[in-house]
């Protein structure tokens, strides 16, 4: 039943989304699209001593995709690229391969765990991470 995945912690998070706008000079920009649903995402950031200093996005998406997105701008400031990538990577094996939900800074990512059982979900539950990743790799390159 989809009550699972659009529980009250869900939309708590998705109607309370920090860091909404654009940064006046990023040092990356990225966007990510889910072709099912049509949830987009476009994320700046800024690093600084190898982690993030600054971030902000613009967002059209589900409520999933936009409670996820709110987890991610709430603790990507003082994040590294690294931490970013394996965060990534534990959402991944969480939704697709039935792993642990994330643990740490992360840990409210489980909140999505029911995702896992919905596929036509995963894209727009994965956008900000995915936009993320690819935002990080730019600002290093």
């Amino acid at each position: 039943m989809l009550d699972n995945i659009y529980n009250q912690r869900i939309l708590e998070l998705a109607g309370n989304i920090p860091r909404i706008g654009r940064l006046p000079r990023p040092d990356a920009t990225a966007s990510a699209y889910s072709k099912l649903c049509g949830s987009t995402i476009t994320v700046d950031l800024r690093l600084e001593d190898g982690k993030v200093a600054d971030y902000a996005h613009e967002l059209k998406a589900c409520a999933l995709g936009q409670a996820s997105a709110s987890i991610m701008a709430r603790n990507v400031v003082g994040s590294t690229p690294q931490e970013l990538r394996e965060a990534r990577e534990a959402l991944r094996r969480m939704l697709k391969e039935n792993g642990p939900p994330p643990t740490g800074k992360w840990a409210d990512l489980a909140v999505l765990e029911p995702v896992r059982d919905y596929k036509a979900r995963h894209g727009s539950t994965m956008l900000a991470f995915d936009a993320v990743a690819d935002a990080v790799t730019k600002a290093e390159a």
